[in-house]
């Protein structure tokens, strides 16, 4: 072959994953950085799998979407604030709520081109921690101060700053073109798709009980690392119940009669990290691990949220993966039917069920809810933007691992920004 001729891409193994509890903003990891959480996933990881010598690992990929400015090499800081070489390379991704799962499949993607042999990729997210920007009028007015060439100059534009320049810029959430948040939009797309309150509360029930069956018999043990006093996801409610649910009252929606989304079927603010060990199934063997799972596809998706058919339901914020999945099975010649294990993002209820719709409309059939977030999802563990996608991805590893024998998952994300990201993972 020549040295311009492209490589035989490689199987990428999943070796396994580590991630900590995930918590309620403004609890347990209130004052903890993104770094920090970051650095606890990965020194979990470090050590269940022995990666702490001399270039064990070839890359760290992971990302924020809440980010400081001191976040702006978070990626690397956090190697060198690990129990990782510190010669390990790294850099950031993101892509909002799909940044843990594009982490993975940037990795993955290097490892299939034998580029490298072996990478860490994931993420981590802190509500509790969100940065505070400059006012914008006193931002200027610094800048105009530090531009100034006298001391006068200098002291006639800080003369500018009024009390009303001290209040500090709060990050919103929501979307700079429409002004909405989330789960406004996603209020917008469950009634276009007459997705109602049962339908969403027995979802949210669902994802509770599962994640704490897959606790209390100690799916998470091989996954979960402890840190600051929690052991499990503080978010988990496992008595919860369709009928407890349906005491809450809507907080999205309430400017349209009949308003379904409540707390308890949206996904709440969230603190935590999460990563993924990938590599080369050469790099496993000689370290004698055995492969969860492999990578062999992913599709990524954008809607036009703001001009497009969002009344109908078709181009929603958060409707990517309805286009994403299908493109995905296409190319791959697979149904859903192929799949044991579908992963669906939990953003909100409301939203996993208009997806599920969507996918049926477009032909692809239904999926059997017994395979569907079979271990809970982000409902019930909670959902720190960019680490949602490496906790799924180990999950589903996992599970298929679990079986010992041949399967095939499927993962999708939405995202802010009208985007998704979907891939399939495979166990031989």
């Amino acid at each position: 072959m020549s040295p311009l001729e492209p490589p035989q891409a490689r199987r990428v193994a999943i070796v396994g994953g580590a991630r900590i509890p995930f918590a309620r903003s403004d609890g347990p990891y209130a004052t903890a950085s993104n770094q920090e959480m970051l650095t606890a996933a990965l020194d979990g990881l470090v050590e269940r799998y022995g990666l702490a010598g001399s270039g064990a690992v070839g890359e760290f990929v992971a990302g924020a979407v809440l980010k400081h400015s001191r976040d702006f090499n978070l990626a690397r800081e956090t190697v060198l604030a690990s129990r990782l070489d510190a010669r390990t390379p790294a850099h950031d991704v993101q892509q909002a709520c799909g940044t843990g799962l594009q982490a993975v499949i940037t990795a993955a993607n290097k490892i299939a081109l034998g580029q490298i042999e072996s990478a860490v990729a994931g993420g981590a997210d802190t509500a509790s921690d969100a940065p505070l920007g400059v006012n914008d009028a006193l931002r200027r007015i610094l800048l105009e101060a530090r531009r100034a060439r006298t001391a006068g100059a200098r002291l006639k534009a800080l003369a500018k700053i009024r009390p009303a320049h001290l209040v500090p810029d709060i990050p919103r959430n929501a979307e700079p073109r429409t002004g909405l948040s989330m789960g406004e939009h996603a209020a917008v797309t469950a009634r276009a798709w007459g997705i109602t309150r049962e339908a969403q509360d027995e979802l949210a029930a669902a994802s509770h009980r599962r994640l704490a069956a897959a606790y209390e018999r100690g799916f998470f043990e091989g996954l979960v690392v402890p840190f600051r006093g929690l052991a499990r996801d503080q978010n988990l409610r496992p008595d919860s119940t369709p009928e407890k649910l349906a005491a809450l009252r809507p907080v999205f929606g309430l400017d349209h009669p009949g308003p379904t989304m409540t707390a308890g079927n949206s996904t709440p603010l969230t603190d935590g990290a999460a990563t993924v060990l990938l590599a080369s199934e050469e790099w496993a063997a000689a370290r004698g691990l055995e492969p969860l799972a492999f990578l062999s596809a992913c599709e990524t998706a954008a809607v036009d949220f703001v001009s497009g058919d969002v009344a109908g339901g078709e181009d929603g914020l958060l409707m990517a993966p309805a286009y994403a999945v299908p493109r995905l099975l296409e190319r791959t010649g697979l149904a859903l039917a192929d799949f044991d294990f579908v992963e669906i993002h939990e953003a909100f209820a409301s939203q996993v069920l208009a997806t599920l719709a969507a996918w049926e409309k477009r032909g692809l059939g239904t999926v059997d809810r017994a395979r569907l977030n079979v271990a809970g999802s982000s409902l019930a563990t909670g959902h720190p933007f960019a680490a949602t996608g490496a906790r799924i991805v180990a999950t589903l590893a996992a599970l298929l691992a679990e079986r010992e024998r041949p399967g095939r998952g499927l993962i999708s994300i939405c995202a802010a920004g009208g985007q998704g990201v979907a891939a399939v993972l495979e166990r031989a």
